[in-house]
C-alpha cells in the first residue's frame, strides 16, 4: 500500500502537464502512485499521460469518455486509490523538491492525523513567486495536532482542495465527495475541516500553484460563477445535518458574503448583464441562512439593500479612491515645489559638527561596519550624537535600548539629514538626500568584493536587471571616504565606483569582533570545537540559544543569491541530507543571502527542517557576527561572507558546483577555485567527502586559509572601527596604526589627509 496516492485530473493542460508530472515522479520520496484522470481533454495530454504510464509503474491513467469536470474527474480518480493518502494536484501546479517527503515525515510525527495542511507559493506567468501572505497560521501550528475549533484562524486560508492531504478512511468513513460545477473545492473543504478530528501544520511551501496569464477557469466570465450560490448551500446542508457544527453557522454565513461579494467584486467574472441578478441571489442566500440573533459585519450590511444601493457605493469607492491617488500626486507636486525651498532654508543653518547619522542594509538597523562604529563612537567620543535611520518602527524596535532614531522620510529624518556633519552607511543613500559642503561621507560597503559590483555590472545585464547603475554612481559621487579591509577591495572600489571618493585603508569595522576572538585563543583546531575563548560571548549565546552542545562541530552553510534565477534562491542540494551525512556530534546552521530572509526561499524547507532539530536556521538572525562566531566551519559558494570568516582563521570550504554559469550571469573579479580559502568541491559528492573524510582541516586546507587571509585580511588588525572614529570623525591621529608596506599614496577628501592612515 502506498503512502500517498496523487489524484491529477486533466483537461487542457498540455503545456504545464509535463513538469507537473515530472514534480511529482522526480520526487526522491517513491512510496506513491500516481492516478492520472484524461477528463476527455481534447488536446494532448491523454498522449502525454499514457506516455509517462508506460515508464512508470507508479502511474495509471484513467480516459473518461465525456467531460465532466474537475469535482467529478476527482471522484473518478478516487475508488482506484489506494494509498493512506490522498493528494489532489491540479495539472497546472508543480510540487516543489522534497515535498513529498517533507510531507510523510510529518505525517509520521503527527502519527497519521486525518488532515495535514502545508503551505504554497503562487508562481506569477511572469517569472515571480509570492508565498501565502498567511504563512504565519501554519508557523504557529507546526506541532502537534489540533482541531478547527481549536485553531479557527484555519479557516482563513485559502479553501482549496490541493493544499492539503487527506487520510484516505477518513474520507471513505465520512463519505466526502466532490460536487459539480464551480467552486468545487468549497464543499468539500469546509465540511471535511470541520469534521477532522486530528488536524496536523507543515510550515514549508510544498506547491506552486500556478498563476496563468490566461486560461484559469474562475477567471473566466461566465455564468457560471452563480455555480457558488448552490455549492455554499450544501456546505450549510452539511452542517444542518450535524447538530454538533452548529456553532459554525456564523462564521460560515459570513464567509458565503464575503466570498460572493468578492466575486462581484472581479470585473472579469460575471457578464455584465448578469451582475444584478448574481446580487440579488447572493442576497437572498444570506437572508436565507442568516443565524437567529447573529451580527452582521458591517461590510456585509450592503446585503441588506439593494443592487442599485450597492452599485452607487462601489461607484463611490472608485471615486473616493481616484480622489486620494490625485491628492498624492498633487501633494508630491508640492512637496517637490517646496522641497528645494525648505532645504534652501534648512542650509542656512549651520551644520551640526557633533551629529553623525547612521543607517545599515537599507535602513534595517545598527548593523555591520555602521553599527561598529556607532559603538566605538559612543565610546571614545560620547559629545558625538548618533542618530540611526530606519525605515519603520519593526525595525527601530530592534535598536538597542536608548537609542536615537528616525523614520527613513519623515520630517524628523530630513530635519535630521539637514544639519548633520557625519553620513555613515553600507549601501547608497536616497536620491533625495542633498550633500551639502562640510559634510563628510563614509561608505563601508558590506564586504569584500567576489561578484561584479557597480559600474562593472553594465556588462552584465541579468545580474543589473531593476538596477539603474548610471543613478548608483550619481549616488556615489557623494561619497568621500570607502573604507577597504585589503588592497584588492580598494582596486575593485576605485574601478567599480569611478566617484571621487578616497580609500580609507581602515579595516572592516564589523570584524574588529572577529580578530579579537581570533586572539583570544587557538582558532580552528582540529577535531574538536571551537575555544571558548574564541568563540566570543556571542557565538556562545549563539549555541545555547540554539542548543547546540558545546561538544558539537557546527558546519555553516552560507550559499549567496544567483542572478541567473528570478528571486535569486537555488537549492544546490538537500541541507537535510547533508546534515543527515555529518552525522552524531555535527550540527548544521543556514544562512540564507539576506535578501531571501524575507521571500518564499525559506518557506521551501528550510523552516521546517529547524522546527524539527534537522539543522539550525540563521537566516533571521540579524548580526551574521554572532553565528560566524559560533561556526567550526563555513561551507559557502561565492558569498562575501568568507573573506570576512577569514579572519577567525578557521577552515572553509568552497562549493562551486556551478561556478562557470555563476560567473558568466554575475561576473568574478577572480577565479575563487583557482585562489580559495580552503578545500574546494565541484559537485555534493565531493563536498560531503570533504567534510566526513576531514580534508576540510587538513594541511593543505591550512596552507590556502593561510595565504588567502593574508591577502584579504590585510587592513584587519581588531582596531578598525576606532580608526573611523578618531580619523574621520574626530580629525585624529590613530595611534598604533596598521603598517602597510607599499601602500599607495592616498588621496585627499573632505579636509581629511588619509595618508595618516597608512
Amino acid at each position: 500500500m502506498p503512502r500517498f496516492s496523487v489524484i491529477i485530473p486533466c483537461f487542457k493542460v498540455q503545456g504545464y502537464l509535463r513538469e507537473c508530472l515530472d514534480s511529482v515522479l522526480d520526487q526522491s520520496y517513491r512510496d506513491i502512485e500516481v492516478i492520472a484522470v484524461d477528463d476527455c481533454s481534447p488536446d494532448g495530454c491523454g498522449a502525454i499521460l499514457d506516455e509517462y504510464a508506460a515508464r512508470d509503474e507508479r502511474m495509471r491513467v484513467l480516459h473518461l469518455p465525456e467531460n465532466v469536470g474537475l469535482g467529478r474527474a476527482r471522484n473518478a480518480g478516487m475508488p482506484h486509490a489506494a494509498g493512506d493518502y490522498l493528494f489532489f494536484l491540479d495539472s497546472d501546479d508543480t510540487l516543489t523538491p522534497g515535498a513529498l517527503r517533507a510531507m510523510a515525515d510529518r505525517l509520521a510525527e503527527a502519527a497519521d492525523p486525518d488532515v495535514l495542511v502545508f503551505d504554497y507559493a503562487r508562481a506569477y506567468w511572469w517569472g515571480g513567486t509570492r508565498r501565502n501572505v498567511l504563512a504565519r497560521i501554519l508557523a504557529d501550528a507546526a506541532s502537534g495536532t489540533f482541531t478547527a475549533v481549536e485553531r479557527p484562524e484555519l479557516l482563513d486560508l485559502l479553501m482549496v482542495v490541493w493544499n492539503k492531504v487527506y487520510r484516505r478512511d477518513f474520507v471513505e468513513r465520512e463519505g466526502f465527495a466532490f460536487p459539480p460545477g464551480y467552486y468545487e473545492d468549497t464543499p468539500w473543504t469546509f465540511p471535511v475541516l470541520l469534521s477532522a478530528g486530528r488536524i496536523a501544520a507543515l510550515d514549508r511551501i510544498c506547491l506552486e500553484y500556478r498563476q496563468r496569464r490566461q486560461g484559469n477557469i474562475l477567471s473566466t466570465t461566465s455564468r457560471k460563477h452563480f455555480d457558488v450560490h448552490g455549492q455554499y448551500e450544501r456546505v450549510f446542508a452539511f452542517v444542518d445535518a450535524r447538530p454538533e457544527l452548529a456553532r459554525w453557522r456564523p462564521f460560515l454565513h459570513a464567509k458565503m458574503g464575503e466570498h460572493c461579494l468578492d466575486i462581484l467584486s472581479k470585473p472579469d467574472r460575471l457578464p455584465p448583464g448578469d451582475r444584478a441578478e448574481f446580487f440579488r441571489r447572493t442576497a437572498e442566500l444570506f437572508r436565507a441562512h442568516r443565524p437567529e440573533g447573529a451580527a452582521v459585519p458591517g461590510e456585509l450590511r450592503v446585503l441588506d439593500g439593494s443592487y442599485a444601493a450597492y452599485a452607487a457605493r462601489c461607484r463611490a469607492e472608485r471615486v473616493g479612491r481616484a480622489l486620494a491617488r490625485r491628492a498624492v500626486r498633487a501633494g508630491a507636486v508640492a512637496a517637490g515645489r517646496l522641497g528645494p525651498v525648505r532645504s534652501a532654508v534648512r542650509a542656512r543653518l549651520p551644520l551640526d559638527p557633533d551629529l553623525a547619522v547612521y543607517s545599515a542594509f537599507s535602513h534595517r538597523g545598527a548593523l555591520g561596519d555602521p553599527g561598529a562604529v556607532y559603538l566605538e563612537a559612543r565610546r571614545i567620543a560620547p559629545h558625538l550624537r548618533g542618530v540611526w535611520v530606519v525605515k519603520d518602527e519593526e525595525a527601530a524596535a530592534e535598536l538597542p535600548p536608548g537609542t536615537e532614531y528616525v523614520l527613513l522620510g519623515s520630517a524628523a529624518y530630513r530635519r535630521t539629514t539637514e544639519r548633520a556633519t557625519y553620513f555613515v552607511n553600507n549601501v547608497n543613500w536616497p536620491g533625495a538626500l542633498r550633500k551639502r559642503p562640510g559634510t563628510v561621507h563614509i561608505h563601508t560597503h558590506q564586504g569584500t568584493p567576489l561578484k561584479y559590483m557597480g559600474a562593472d555590472l553594465l556588462d552584465k545585464p541579468g545580474a543589473r536587471f531593476g538596477v539603474d547603475v548610471p543613478q548608483m554612481l550619481r549616488r556615489a559621487d557623494r561619497w568621500d571616504h570607502s573604507l577597504v579591509a585589503n588592497r584588492h577591495s580598494e582596486l575593485v572600489w576605485e574601478r567599480a565606483y569611478p566617484c571621487h571618493f578616497a580609500s580609507a585603508r581602515t579595516g572592516s569595522p564589523r570584524n574588529d569582533v572577529l580578530v579579537r576572538a581570533r586572539e583570544a585563543g587557538t582558532a580552528g583546531t582540529a577535531g574538536t570545537s571551537v575555544p571558548a575563548g574564541a568563540m566570543g560571548t556571542a557565538g556562545a549565546e549563539f549555541r545555547s540559544r540554539h542548543g547546540i552542545p558545546a561538544e558539537n562541530t557546527v558546519v555553516l552553510y552560507a550559499p549567496t543569491r544567483r542572478d541567473y534565477r528570478r528571486g535569486g534562491h537555488v537549492d544546490r542540494f538537500d541541507p537535510a541530507r547533508l546534515a543527515a551525512d555529518l552525522g552524531a556530534g555535527h550540527t548544521l546552521v543556514v544562512r540564507l543571502h539576506p535578501s531571501l530572509a524575507t521571500g518564499p526561499a525559506r518557506g521551501l524547507g528550510l523552516a521546517e527542517l529547524h522546527r524539527r532539530g534537522v539543522l539550525v536556521d540563521a537566516t533571521g538572525t540579524p548580526r551574521v557576527e554572532e553565528v560566524m562566531l559560533a561556526a567550526d566551519v563555513l561551507v559557502t559558494d561565492y558569498s562575501a561572507l568568507m573573506f570576512d570568516y577569514a579572519n577567525l582563521d578557521r577552515p572553509i570550504v568552497v562549493h562551486a558546483d556551478d561556478r562557470d554559469a555563476y560567473a558568466a550571469s554575475r561576473g568574478l573579479y577572480f577565479d575563487i577555485t583557482a585562489e580559495p580559502p580552503g578545500q574546494v568541491a565541484h559537485s555534493y559528492r565531493e563536498l560531503a567527502w570533504l567534510l566526513t573524510s576531514g580534508a576540510w582541516r587538513d594541511e593543505e586546507a591550512a596552507r590556502l586559509r593561510t595565504a588567502f587571509r593574508a591577502r584579504f585580511c590585510e587592513f584587519d588588525d581588531g582596531r578598525a572601527a576606532e580608526r573611523v572614529v578618531r580619523t574621520l570623525l574626530l580629525g585624529e591621529e590613530m595611534p598604533g596604526a596598521v603598517a602597510l608596506p607599499d601602500a599607495r599614496s592616498a588621496r585627499t577628501a573632505a579636509g581629511h589627509d588619509l595618508s595618516a592612515l597608512s
